[in-house]
C-alpha cells in the first residue's frame, strides 16, 4: 500500500512539526526535547490549573496532540507508531505543566501505556508532585476479558477532565469526574479492512467480501469475521452487542469515531444508520461523524457512548480551543421545508394522458438503459469516474416511475415532462444536457408539431450550453448524426448513424469535452464514450419499435 512520507524513522517528528505549524500562533507548543522526547504542550500555559495530561502510540491522529488546548489537554506525549511513549517522556511532560494543583494522567488500557504513564506517575511523586491516573478501558469487544482496551471513548474522558480542570475544580475533583466518567463508557469497534503502517509491508488478512467486529486502534483482529452487508444490518449487529452495556431508560452521547479511511459520505450513512436504530432514542448528544481516534488509515468505524447527566452534557457540550474536537449537538428530527412549486406542478403540470405507442416506446427505452447500467458503468471507469451507467439509470427510473403522470397523449407536453423529470432527478452534467434537450424540443414542438425538427432544436440549445460538437467525444458524437439521419423519417438509418457515431468514438484518442477531456491518449484508445454508447442503443431499441 502506497503512502506519503520522506523516511519512516521521522514521520511522527514531521508529523508534529506539521501540527504546530498549521495551528494558530502561540497556541501549540513542543519541548525542545524533541525529537527523542515528543511533548506537546499548550504555549499559554502557567500551572495554576489542575493539568491534563494524555498519550499514546502514534497512528491515531488527531489523537492526542489535536486535543491539546483550552478545555482539553494541557499536554500530549507521543510514542512511535502503535509504541507507547517511554516514561522518561512522560516524566518529562508531567515536570513541564504540573503546578500546585497537580497534574491528572488519562491512559488508555494497554499494557504499555499504563507500565509507562505509571512508573512516571511514580516517580513525579517522589519529586513531589501531586499526581493521579485514570485508566479508560471502554472496548465491549471481549465482555469477559479481564482487561478491556481503551479506544475512541477516551476522549470524553478529556473532554469532562478538561472542563473541570478548566473550572479551576482540585485534582482530587477532577479525577473522580474522569473515573466515573470512565466507568459508564462502552464502545465498538468495525473495519472491512487492517491499517497499513507506513515503510512497512501490508498483508490484509481480510477476504474481498469480509469485515471484522470488535477489533482495536493498532490493526489487531477482531473478535469475529462477519460477511460484507448492507450498513443498516452492520450497525444492527453493533447495537446488539453494546445495547446491554448501557443503563436501561438512561440517556447518552454518542461518538461516531472514523477509524481513518471511511469516506465522509459513508460516514455520513453510517451515522445515518445508527440514529435511525433502536439506539438512536437513546442518545441525546452526538459528537461526529468525524476521524477523531483513527488507526492509520483503517476502512472502519467505531461507536463510543457515554451515559449523560447534567453535568457530562455541560462538560461534553462546553466550547473548547483545540478543532480536532467536534462540537457535540442535540438529536434532533430532521427539518423539511416544502419545496416550490408552480401551479401547474413538478413536472410541467400536464394533465396525464395515455398513448399506448409512446408507453411502449419509452418504457422500453428506459428499461433498455437500465440493463445497460453495469456495462456503461464499467466503459466510464475507463474514460471516466464511472458513474454513467448509474446517472442514466437513475434517470430511466425516475421516468418509469412517473409514467402514468405524463401527458403521453400530446408530445409536446410530454418532452416537456421528461425535461423536469431529468433535470430534477438524474443528476450530474448529463442530466442537465439532458433536460435543455428536451426542455428546448418541448418548445419547439409547441411551435411546431415536427418532431425531427424539435429533437434538431432541443440539440442545438444542448451543444450551446454543454459547449460540445462532433468530433469532441461525447453523446454528440453518436446524437447528432442520428437526428439528422431522423429527419428523412428513417429511424432505421437513424440508429445506424448513432451506431456509427458512438463507434467512431473509439478511435478520437483526444476528448474536448467532459469527464474524458482530463484523460490521457493511452486510456482513450479503443474505447467507446459511453453517452454516445447509451443513445446509440436507445436509437437501436427505438428502431426495433417502429
Amino acid at each position: 500500500m502506497k503512502h506519503f512520507f520522506n523516511r519512516r524513522e521521522n514521520i511522527v517528528t514531521e508529523a508534529l512539526d506539521g501540527l504546530l505549524l498549521t495551528s494558530s500562533k502561540g497556541r501549540l507548543a513542543r519541548l525542545d526535547s524533541f525529537p527523542d522526547i515528543k511533548v506537546i504542550l499548550r504555549a499559554d500555559w502557567d500551572k495554576s490549573k489542575v493539568a491534563i495530561i494524555s498519550g499514546g502510540g502514534a497512528g491515531h491522529e488527531p489523537s492526542h496532540a489535536g486535543f491539546v488546548g483550552k478545555g482539553m489537554l494541557t499536554a500530549a506525549v507521543s510514542g512511535e507508531i502503535f509504541a507507547s511513549p517511554s516514561v522518561d517522556a512522560v516524566l518529562t511532560a508531567i515536570r513541564a505543566v504540573t503546578g500546585e494543583k497537580g497534574a491528572l494522567l488519562i491512559v488508555k488500557n494497554y499494557t504499555g501505556d499504563r507500565l509507562n504513564f505509571g512508573l512516571a506517575a511514580e516517580k513525579a511523586r517522589t519529586e513531589g508532585f501531586d499526581v493521579e491516573m485514570v485508566i479508560v478501558a471502554d472496548d465491549i469487544a471481549i465482555p469477559e476479558i479481564n482487561q478491556p482496551r481503551g479506544v475512541a471513548g477516551t476522549l470524553f474522558v478529556h473532554k469532562i477532565a478538561g472542563y473541570h480542570a478548566e473550572r479551576c475544580e482540585d485534582l482530587k475533583t477532577v479525577a473522580s469526574h474522569a473515573a466515573a466518567a470512565a466507568g459508564d463508557i462502552a464502545s465498538l469497534g468495525m473495519s472491512l479492512s487492517t491499517c497499513s503502517v507506513p515503510g512497512q509491508a501490508h498483508e490484509d488478512r481480510l477476504g474481498e467480501n469480509e469485515g471484522e467486529l470488535g477489533l482495536g486502534i493498532h490493526g489487531e483482529p477482531g473478535v469475529e469475521r462477519i460477511t460484507l452487508q448492507p450498513v443498516a444490518d452492520i450497525v444492527a449487529t453493533m447495537v446488539a452487542r453494546l445495547s446491554p452495556a448501557l443503563r436501561e431508560g438512561a440517556s447518552h452521547a454518542l461518538l461516531i469515531n472514523n477509524l481513518g479511511a471511511v469516506p465522509p459520505l459513508e460516514m455520513t450513512v453510517i451515522a445515518n444508520a445508527v440514529l435511525s436504530s433502536p439506539l438512536g432514542r437513546r442518545v441525546r448528544l452526538i459528537i461526529g461523524p468525524a476521524p477523531m481516534m483513527t488507526a492509520l488509515n483503517m476502512n472502519g468505524f467505531s461507536l463510543s457512548l457515554i451515559r449523560l447527566d447534567a453535568v457530562r452534557q455541560a462538560a461534553l457540550t462546553a466550547a473548547v480551543e483545540p478543532h480536532a474536537w467536534m462540537p457535540a449537538v442535540e438529536r434532533h428530527e430532521i427539518q423539511i421545508i416544502a419545496a416550490p412549486r408552480t401551479s401547474a406542478g413538478l413536472n410541467g403540470a400536464a394533465i396525464a394522458g395515455d398513448n399506448l405507442r409512446n408507453r411502449r416506446l419509452i418504457t422500453a427505452l428506459c428499461e433498455h438503459l437500465i440493463s445497460q447500467e453495469s456495462e456503461l458503468n464499467r466503459l466510464d471507469g475507463r474514460v471516466g469516474d464511472g458513474d454513467t451507467g448509474s446517472t442514466v439509470a437513475t434517470g430511466a427510473r425516475s421516468v418509469l416511475a412517473r409514467l402514468d403522470t405524463l401527458p403521453l397523449d400530446r408530445p409536446a407536453a410530454t418532452l416537456a415532462s421528461l425535461g423536469d423529470i431529468l433535470g430534477t432527478s438524474m443528476g450530474g452534467s448529463s442530466g442537465v444536457l439532458l433536460s435543455i434537450f428536451f426542455t428546448a424540443a418541448a418548445k419547439a414542438m409547441a411551435d411546431k408539431a415536427d418532431i425531427s425538427a424539435a429533437l434538431l432544436a432541443g440539440l442545438d440549445r444542448m451543444t450551446f450550453y454543454g459547449g460540445a460538437e462532433v468530433g469532441d467525444r461525447t453523446m454528440v458524437d453518436a446524437l447528432s448524426p442520428a437526428l439528422q439521419a431522423l429527419a428523412s423519417g428513417d429511424v432505421a438509418a437513424a440508429a445506424r448513424a448513432a451506431a456509427a457515431g458512438a463507434e467512431s468514438t473509439k478511435t478520437m484518442m483526444k476528448a474536448r469535452a467532459g469527464r474524458a477531456s482530463y484523460v490521457g491518449e493511452r486510456d482513450l484508445a479503443g474505447v467507446a464514450d459511453p453517452g454516445a454508447v447509451a443513445v446509440a442503443g436507445a436509437f437501436g431499441v427505438a428502431a426495433s419499435l417502429a
